[in-house]
């Protein structure tokens, strides 16, 4: 199925594939997954974005952080004073969302990819989860830089609805382009064995005038074979490899 991902290698690579540093830039020093700094140093190799992960605690607050349950805190059951007790792998502690777009702030050439985390399969959790969110990065006046993202179809269906003007993208990669087209979302954000088991989504998403996003590719084979196929973003671990090999004529 992968050899289904290539064209004809006479068509080159091109420039047009954009880097976006999974959990920010954190496979280098001082970093770490998901901190301030990974979104620091994502922009400092000019990576296009910078995709981070946010969760609203038990105390109805929002927190920047993959995992739901780390270091042994389960974080939508519990409070932020928890949560901020707890340091991440290059001594930061977790990062609360506004610090983060306060951050961000600074850094105004870099897109910001935020995942918002599925709350189980409560939907007043999610729908609170959502409706702060955009709320929170309206006040920053943040919205033409953002990218959200959710594979909750019911999370991405409430960001679109309370924000129409800021792309979605959908991730858990069980619907066609054409479905997507049709809930108004911007584009597809899915896995690359999803586009390994259905290659045709990526030129059908493109001549619905969306967009493709790939995740998580940390292999240079995949990588071109992704950029060969015209898709829009490479999410990766590896963004310095990714730039290299979009270098490439």
């Amino acid at each position: 199925m992968v050899a289904a991902l290539s064209i004809a290698a006479s068509a080159g690579l091109h420039a047009q594939t954009k880097v976006v540093a999974h959990r920010g830039y954190w496979k280098t020093e001082g970093s770490a997954q998901n901190s301030l700094a990974s979104l620091v140093k994502a922009d400092s190799i000019g990576a296009y974005g910078s995709e981070f992960d946010v969760w609203l605690t038990a105390d109805d607050n929002l927190v920047v952080n993959h995992d739901r349950v780390f270091k042994g805190v389960d974080f939508p059951k519990a409070s932020m004073g928890e949560i901020l007790s707890i340091r991440l792998d290059n001594g930061e502690k977790v990062p609360t969302l506004e610090e983060y777009l306060v951050k961000a702030s600074r850094h105004p050439d870099i897109r910001l990819v935020l995942e918002v985390k599925t709350h189980g399969n409560d939907s007043v959790r999610e729908t609170l989860a959502c409706q702060k969110i955009v709320d929170m990065v309206n006040s920053f006046k943040l919205q033409k830089r953002v990218d959200y993202i959710a594979f909750s179809l019911f999370a991405c269906k409430e960001l679109h609805r309370l924000s129409p003007s800021t792309p979605v993208y959908y991730l858990n990669g069980d619907l066609s382009p054409e479905e997507v087209k049709k809930l108004g979302f911007a584009g597809l954000d899915y896995s690359y064995k999803v586009f390994e088991k259905h290659p045709e989504w990526i030129e059908e998403a493109t001549k619905l005038g969306l967009e493709v996003n790939v995740w998580t590719v940390d292999d240079p084979e995949m990588m071109k074979r992704l950029i060969r196929q015209n898709v829009d973003y490479i999410t990766t671990n590896d963004p310095e490899r990714l730039q290299e090999l979009l270098k490439i004529n």
